[in-house]
């Protein structure tokens, strides 16, 4: 192999990297966590009912569920879906949700 094969090979490797790294970047930026207050989810079966359903919906990377103060913490990528759609599926499934702000966490809490 040449030396301006193995120079061409080279930056061709190294643009890659960069491109895998910025695609990373971007990925990252379009999550976002939000949490919940989930006034009727009352008991284990219901955690149960709420994990087994919101983890699947589309976009959803993360949820996890704290029963004693109501709130369900969701992770996704806002690409694929909205706090609107979120909460949407909430309700198909029989809870009522509504995101979590500072001004009404210790009114919810």
């Amino acid at each position: 192999m040449t030396v301006m094969k193995r120079i061409l090979l080279i930056m061709l490797c190294s643009v890659f990297a960069l491109s895998m790294t910025y695609a990373q970047e971007v990925k990252k930026s379009t999550k976002e966590t939000v949490v919940f207050y989930v006034k009727n989810m009352e008991c284990a079966n219901c955690v149960k009912k709420i994990e087994k359903n919101i983890a699947f919906e589309k976009g959803v990377t993360d949820l996890k569920c704290d029963l004693p103060a109501k709130i369900v913490t969701v992770t996704y990528n806002k690409d694929k879906t909205t706090d609107a759609k979120l909460i949407d599926a909430f309700k198909k499934i029989g809870y009522d949700a509504e995101r979590k702000t500072e001004t009404n966490k210790s009114s919810k809490s």
